[in-house]
């Protein structure tokens, strides 16, 4: 599920809240993935306060966005989700996982966000309960890179789908 970003906006926490709790209700035993739209949330303190009401209303994954608005994931807004689950856990018990979709689009860059994930968390996230990309044109750029290592040239993007 989305959260509601125009009642958090305004201040609607109990709204927000009340809709993840409904929406957790209804999913039984499957994981619930709230997606958080972070680059709709402005600030960086907004990005803490929906994570932690996502958590606290049920959660299982918080997700940095549907990859469908102009900024989805960064580097610093993945951090402070990960700050997010870490105390979330340590108070808790319970681990929250964290996706980042949108904009990943090399290798490169998403070893950059393993790399703060491990120093975050730690390593214990780094599995696909506690961590995942939503990025599809970064399997492309993971499929070069691996032939590239084999037949040690890059191959045309071509042999590759675009999607």
């Amino acid at each position: 599920m989305v959260i509601d970003r125009g009642a958090f906006l305004a201040g609607r926490y109990g709204q927000v809240f009340d809709e993840i709790v409904a929406i957790k209700e209804l999913c039984g035993a499957t994981h619930l993935k709230v997606i958080l739209e972070v680059g709709e949330l402005k600030t960086y303190d907004n990005v803490r306060r929906a994570s932690w009401l996502a958590m606290l209303a049920g959660a299982d994954f918080i997700k940095t966005s549907t990859g469908k608005v102009g900024v989805s994931a960064t580097l610093p807004t993945a951090l402070v989700m990960l700050e997010s689950v870490r105390d979330f856990a340590e108070l808790t018990g319970t681990l929250v996982g964290v996706k980042v979709a949108g904009g990943i689009r090399s290798t490169k860059e998403a070893l950059r966000y393993l790399v703060v994930v491990n120093e975050t968390v730690g390593s214990s996230w780094l599995n696909p309960d506690g961590f995942r990309f939503g990025a599809s044109s970064l399997l492309n750029d993971l499929l070069m890179q691996r032939l590239k290592q084999h037949r040690g040239a890059y191959v045309r993007p071509d042999e590759f789908s675009g999607d």
